[in-house]
């Protein structure tokens, strides 16, 4: 195999790593967040059967929290 064909199987696999890795992570995250959401609602109102759908803010506060975040993360990738 050529260098140049080598370099291309290692970034290949590379990327394929950090997606899976990422991909796993995000899953994980957005499960126990979800737990985390029902559990605190459980307890705050225990007599309700379902939980109210969350408002615009607070949907546009979670968006710009996460943007931050994604940001941070690119910023990880551009550090020499």
């Amino acid at each position: 195999m050529s260098e140049d064909k080598q370099l291309s199987t290692d970034r290949n696999a590379y990327r394929a790593r950090v997606l899976m890795i990422g991909g796993a992570v995000g899953t994980m995250l957005g499960i126990v967040s979800a737990i985390m959401y029902l559990r605190a609602y459980d307890e705050a109102h225990a007599d309700d059967a379902t939980p109210p759908t969350p408002e615009a803010g607070d949907a546009v506060k979670l968006g710009v929290a996460l943007l931050g975040i994604i940001r941070t993360i690119t910023e990880w990738a551009q550090r020499s």
